[in-house]
């Protein structure tokens, strides 16, 4: 899941990031709204976490606009502004969501991780191939029965390559979707998430690479 985080302060942006991060999402950031649309209109997100107070001014202003245009895109509203009022301002302006700092990190992850299951309801509760189980409410693997002790990482390639299950799924693809903007597009690193997946998933192999192309899951 690709989160775009919009905060003005860099200290608690590297903090949020890094813990972001650390919970298997991909994380871009910005400093203040002007930025952020730019990113938003080049970039699929699946959540935004969105600081109200920035150097341009109050966000929720932007973020009314784009719910008036039908932007979907769950929105986490981070801000010192906690009076009743003020939450209340923010959830009728398009916030889907209101956290007060300061706030526990990992309150911060769960409510993110909320917001994205909730917009991708779309999807079953379990993914499948084969005997590969993937539960999606859980974050739990298993194949054959067995629970599988997946990175975030490889968590996050393999529900694509699921989701997409008997159709190619293209480098650029899983970098765009389960990588941010620190990713190096030249380097390796979808061919060794890719490796580590199918070490993890073992025998008879399910991911296929096609030379050109990308990588398949399905069985042969």
């Amino acid at each position: 899941m690709r989160v775009l985080l919009v905060e003005d302060d860099d200290d608690l942006r590297a903090v949020i990031a890094a813990g972001l991060r650390e919970a298997g999402f991909a994380v871009d950031g910005a400093d203040d709204w002007p930025e952020a649309d730019v990113m938003l209109h080049v970039t699929a997100y699946d959540c935004v976490v969105l600081d109200r107070m920035l150097p341009s001014g109050d966000s929720l202003a932007r973020l009314e606009e784009r719910r008036r245009a039908g932007w979907p895109v769950p929105v986490l509203c981070l801000t010192a502004l906690d009076a009743l009022d003020e939450r209340l301002h923010g959830l009728e302006s398009g916030a889907d969501d209101y956290l007060a700092k300061p706030f526990a990190m990992r309150e911060l992850v769960l409510r993110v991780r909320s917001l994205t299951r909730r917009a991708a309801e779309r999807l079953p509760t379990f993914l499948s191939c084969a005997d590969v189980v993937m539960d999606l409410a859980r974050r739990e693997v298993r194949r054959g029965g067995v629970l599988l002790s997946l990175s975030p990482k490889e968590y996050a390639v393999l529900q694509q390559l699921l989701v997409h299950r008997g159709s190619v799924v293209t480098r650029t693809a899983l970098l765009e979707h389960c990588w941010d903007e620190m990713a190096d597009p030249v380097s390796n690193v979808v061919d060794a998430v890719i490796a580590g997946v199918r070490r993890k998933l073992g025998s008879p192999a399910l991911v296929r690479t096609v030379r050109g192309q990308g990588f398949l899951m399905g069985a042969r």
